[in-house]
């Protein structure tokens, strides 16, 4: 298997242990309807994505089969951690850069 299948159910046993283990199972299961090349597709998009789970990888593997594009709703996924990234403004950087320098002295 490709290693994008380890990292996968590393990051499916973590945090939802038990639970996890059954998903990554069903992920393997999608090889009794779908091509490994399909499926692998699939697996390295949802790591890319972040969309860790059975449901977002089903549905990748389907979209590409079906040649259309994935539209994945993420609200669903309530396990999964949601990243906030918030611009940081100019002045804080100023001040750090300004605070060094006035150590440095």
């Amino acid at each position: 298997m490709p290693e994008e299948f380890a990292k996968l159910r590393r990051l499916m046993e973590g945090p939802m242990a038990k639970h996890g283990r059954r998903e990554y199972v069903q992920v393997l299961r999608l090889l009794e309807s779908f091509q490994l090349a399909d499926l692998h597709a699939a697996v390295k998009q949802a790591l890319h994505l972040g969309a860790i789970g059975f449901d977002a990888v089903k549905r990748l593997t389907l979209c590409r089969v079906e040649r259309r594009p994935p539209r994945l709703d993420l609200s669903i996924y309530p396990y999964l951690p949601r990243a906030t990234v918030e611009t940081t403004s100019t002045k804080a950087y100023m001040r750090l850069l300004s605070s060094d320098a006035g150590e440095a002295a």
